[in-house]
């Protein structure tokens, strides 16, 4: 069997157009494929993480301009952010961090001196575990920070690890706990969990999906416990419709919160970052064309077109794989279109 050959999942659901068809396809007919199967969603627990911020705001508990310096301890912030010789880590706003403009380096992408960066030693060094705590401190010893806070958009991991540990500490709980707590068990995401940390409220009756890359089976390394609150979610496509429906439909937040939450730095040129969020407006192309949501770095994907009122959730299961699912998401909405006029 062809050990590279990965996973697709697909999941396209629009009320309006009564519309909810689901698939799992793999070039490999030996290896076994459902489309309940749950999978890595990766970066999407960005957004996961940022709406609940967001709940603990509605709240009381916290607010989107405080700063991270009241919620940390000190051994967390203690030489985090320093830029030119400035310590600028007590002058960080949880907001910062949830539309990545803290100006913190990524320990996941951004390379150190020896060029090295923490997706290198994820794969490099499957069995090692690793806590934000080290992921965090890794960034602080190994990376620079890029700007002062507010003073422009870098991605990074660091800043929703920091958003975890918020959330630990305006909660008293675990962030597994305060997940299934605020998250899962109100809108019935059974099948979701925080790997490594929680199981899911009801066993699958479907493995994981399997996620190769370079011949190693990351889906199962403990090395991606580097994820957590940037990424650690395992879910599957109909629990992560029933995520998105709760924020389009104002049931896990308010349509106020929402629209706090669209407070937008320019990542590209046809990308906005809210908190936890990506907006797409492609170029040249209508505006029944947008949509909002989020990718992951194994080509993961939930996105919702508001125009046609369609969500589109699923994984290429292909590390790197940022872009291309944008297109095949484009292509699809082309499609949707063109049969409605039809």
């Amino acid at each position: 069997s062809n050990k590279n050959a990965n996973t697709g999942m697909l999941l396209i659901h629009s009320p309006g157009m009564n519309l909810h068809l689901k698939m799992a396809v793999n070039p490999d007919s030996t290896v076994f494929v459902h489309p309940d199967q749950p999978y890595h969603f990766a970066s999407i627990g960005k957004t996961v993480t940022s709406v609940l911020i967001s709940i603990l705001y509605e709240k009381g508990l916290l607010d989107f301009d405080h700063f991270i310096a009241d919620y940390l301890d000190d051994a967390v912030l203690d030489g985090l952010h320093i830029y030119k010789g400035i310590d600028y880590s007590n002058e960080i706003r949880i907001r910062h961090l949830l539309n990545h403009t803290s100006g913190l380096p990524d320990p996941y992408t951004d390379k150190n001196r020896q060029k090295i960066s923490l997706m290198h030693r994820m794969v490099a060094e499957p069995d090692t575990f690793w806590t934000p705590l080290k992921t965090i401190e890794w960034g602080k010893q190994q990376l620079r920070p890029k700007f002062a806070p507010g003073k422009g958009f870098h991605y990074s991991d660091s800043n929703y690890e920091l958003l975890g540990l918020i959330i630990e500490k305006v909660t008293g709980m675990k962030f597994h706990q305060a997940l299934h707590h605020f998250i899962f068990e109100p809108l019935e995401m059974d099948q979701t969990c925080l790997l490594f940390h929680s199981r899911a409220k009801t066993k699958s009756n479907y493995p994981m999906v399997d996620l190769y890359h370079k011949g190693l089976n990351l889906s199962k390394a403990k090395s991606i416990s580097m994820s957590y609150a940037a990424g650690g979610i395992v879910s599957t496509s109909e629990d992560m419709l029933k995520f998105h429906k709760a924020i389009v439909e104002g049931r896990i937040i308010s349509k106020d919160t929402y629209e706090k939450m669209c407070d937008f730095a320019k990542m590209g040129p046809s990308i906005r970052y809210g908190y936890g969020m990506m907006h797409f407006r492609f170029m040249m192309m209508p505006r029944k064309y947008n949509i909002w949501g989020n990718s992951g770095s194994i080509g993961a994907f939930m996105y919702y077109n508001p125009a046609m009122d369609v969500y589109i959730i699923g994984s290429f299961h292909k590390m790197g794989y940022q872009v291309q699912p944008i297109f095949y998401i484009f292509n699809i909405l082309r499609k949707i279109n063109k049969n409605k006029q039809g």
